[in-house]
């Protein structure tokens, strides 16, 4: 199948953007081009508007994806991050301007022939994975670049890169990711999941493609579920959690907070 022949696959994740209480700091997304909407969620941007008294800690939630970023002020600093089983927090400065595009579940692997795997709970230097795109941001994305022309040449590399590219994959994962992802990752992996595969075949292809298993995989799912949904101030008489599995508001409590380092309650405050 040719890349301009795959099916989109329909999931929205998010990455809450910066608070109001940090009015120098601005976080912003872009929409991909159509040609590569399949596969990309979005372009993103994290900058400061003026330098910081300190040092910013910026939390990343679970979101099933792989990014791929760049400080524009040092574009050599490029990285890539795979799937995380639970939130991440890594202070970044106090002065940045990143750069980065998400890359939705299993599109990394399918487009780049690398495995998933290797990636989880992990960021390394994009230099690693893919060396070629590595040198070509350090050398064409200078610190000078708007955002839009620097997301424009971006795209357009990644647009060259996978142009006439052929894609071989196994539609029963495909099935399998895309029935998790209709139902909200509200279901038992193990039983209702009718691909063909053995359960050790379904770990093993999730592993490859996402980076972890379809029970975890479906976890993260259901959260971000959550997150799209944003309960308004986490109102006990909503119990969002009931719909999507959760037993009673501790365990849903305690699996939100895995992944998003905080409690419901705080977070849609």
């Amino acid at each position: 199948m040719k890349v301009s022949d795959f099916p989109k696959i329909n999931f929205h994740p998010i990455q809450p953007s910066v608070k109001a209480r940090n009015p120098e700091i601005s976080y912003q997304e872009y929409p991909p081009d159509s040609q590569l909407g399949n596969f990309i969620h979005c372009f993103w941007q994290l900058r400061t508007k003026s330098p910081l008294k300190q040092d910013y800690s910026y939390r990343v939630v679970s979101d099933g994806c792989v990014d791929i970023f760049f400080n524009q002020l040092i574009p050599s600093e490029n990285f890539i991050m795979g799937f995380c089983r639970k939130f991440t927090a890594f202070d970044i400065g106090s002065e940045f301007n990143y750069i980065g595009v998400r890359f939705l579940p299993a599109a990394f692997p399918l487009l780049f022939g690398f495995n998933a795997k290797s990636l989880t709970n992990q960021t390394q230097h994009l230099s690693v994975i893919l060396p070629t795109l590595s040198e070509w941001i350090s050398k064409e994305l200078a610190a000078s670049n708007s955002v839009e022309h620097s997301i424009k040449k971006l795209q357009d590399k990644l647009l060259l890169m996978v142009k006439g590219k052929t894609l071989d994959y196994d539609t029963r994962f495909f099935n399998a990711m895309n029935e998790i992802i209709k139902r909200n990752g509200a279901l038992d992996t193990t039983k209702e999941l009718n691909t063909g595969l053995s359960a050790r075949q379904l770990r093993r292809v999730f592993n490859y493609y996402i980076g972890t298993t379809p029970k975890a995989f479906s976890n993260v799912v259901r959260f971000q579920y959550i997150l799209n949904a944003s309960p308004s101030a986490q109102n006990n008489d909503n119990k969002i959690y009931y719909d999507v599995g959760f037993f009673d508001q501790a365990h849903y409590i305690k699996s939100f907070k895995q992944f998003y380092g905080i409690t419901p309650s705080k977070a849609f405050s």
